[in-house]
């Protein structure tokens, strides 16, 4: 199976050994981030840095007019990268022999929310999520088709992976996050993680509900996992706690609005990719789920995309239903988090890979080739080799 390995442009930017240092892994392609979200990263080999600090959701190359006299536009990056941090990392991986697939965040932008408050979901107690465009607003919904395609069809790009490309929710990696004093479960991020925003409001009414006693039920629902309430877990919690028609006709206009975008997004990417380009989404099978792996229906992603990145490092078991479809030359990358000290076990990749393979997997992603330490990458190396 092919392996890509995920690099952000400062892993290489900078460290003129970086690139042969990656090719040496094994891997046939790089990953390579061109717009991401906040985060502070450790870089353990780079000469000249030994952590980053991305203060907010940036490009990693020059915009480019298409943007000129919105008001929703991405922003360039700061003092951690160059103007043109993508291109130059690009560059030099491709001299290594490794082409690249570009590595778009899109429905995840905490600066947008903080300049444009009115882009961010809205629970049904009124508290705003900044991490989480709402993707039902028609505004949002055309930057982030904007973004995809243009973060996606980079110079030398072979294809692209579109990650948080559907609803954002609760659930996010926050600086000094203190979310999970209340074991919220599947249920309980359901309906933290339902959007009021005006959009949202007309949406449900579509659906024949109407939005204020439909954000009265949501709260009612979670009145007892607040005082401690076991969370049942799954989409039939869900349906227990608002009811089977109301929690049906929630996700009817959820699902709606995520498959209309997913489909927007990967024809405007492909509208301006060469021949051969191929467009991947992150994806979790189960279609109600949020976050940077978007829920989707396998069957209907796999008529629209190339294929799917899908977070395996717990077990392939969410590998099957994109399986089950019988798209023969869908790509299925399993995802690997490769990093010790974040859960990942480099030392099982080989092991890891091979029960990816028996549940249909037939690429490789390992994140993330710049965060892991020299160890990890010794067991990474080991593990490719004997592919």
């Amino acid at each position: 199976m092919k392996a890509s390995a995920f690099v952000y442009p400062w892993d290489v930017v900078g460290d003129p050994a970086a690139p042969e240092r990656l090719a040496a892994l094994g891997i046939e392609q790089v990953t390579l981030a061109s717009a991401y979200h906040s985060t502070r990263a450790l870089t353990p080999r780079h000469p000249r840095h030994r952590v980053v600090t991305a203060e907010y959701a940036a490009v990693l190359y020059p915009p480019g007019d298409r943007w000129s006299g919105r008001g929703l536009r991405p922003c360039p990056a700061g003092r951690w990268a160059p103007a043109d941090a993508y291109g130059e990392a690009a560059a030099a991986l491709a001299e290594a022999g490794l082409p690249a697939h570009t590595w778009v965040v899109l429905a995840h932008n905490s600066r947008l929310g903080a300049e444009h408050p009115d882009t961010s979901v809205v629970n049904a107690y009124g508290d705003r999520y900044p991490w989480a465009p709402c993707i039902a607003q028609p505004a949002t919904r055309a930057y982030l088709v904007d973004l995809a395609a243009e973060a996606a069809v980079r110079p030398g790009a072979h294809g692209t992976e579109l990650e948080s490309l559907g609803w954002y929710g609760l659930a996010h990696l926050h600086a000094h996050d203190k979310t999970s004093g209340v074991a919220l479960g599947d249920a309980g991020q359901y309906l933290m993680s339902l959007c009021f925003c005006p959009s949202c409001r007309t949406g449900y009414g579509a659906h024949s509900l109407d939005a204020d006693a439909l954000a009265a039920a949501v709260r009612d629902a979670l009145e007892p996992l607040w005082r401690g309430e076991a969370d049942d877990g799954g989409w039939t919690g869900v349906a227990k706690r608002l009811g089977e028609d109301t929690a049906a006709a929630t996700r009817a206009w959820r699902e709606h609005t995520a498959r209309t975008l997913q489909e927007e997004a990967v024809a405007a990417v492909r509208a301006g990719a060469p021949d051969g380009f191929q467009v991947l989404l992150h994806a979790d099978p189960v279609p109600h789920h949020c976050g940077a792996n978007a829920g989707v229906d396998p069957a209907h992603i796999l008529s629209v995309a190339d294929g799917v990145v899908v977070p395996c490092t717990g077990g392939p078991d969410l590998l099957a239903p994109f399986a089950a479809q019988g798209h023969a030359d869908a790509v299925l990358a399993a995802n690997f988090t490769i990093v010790s000290g974040m859960g990942g076990s480099p030392a099982t990749l080989a092991a890891d890979a091979a029960r990816a393979g028996a549940h249909g997997a037939t690429e490789l992603r390992l994140y993330h080739a710049g965060l892991a330490s020299d160890t990890d990458l010794a067991a990474v190396r080991a593990a490719l080799s004997a592919r």
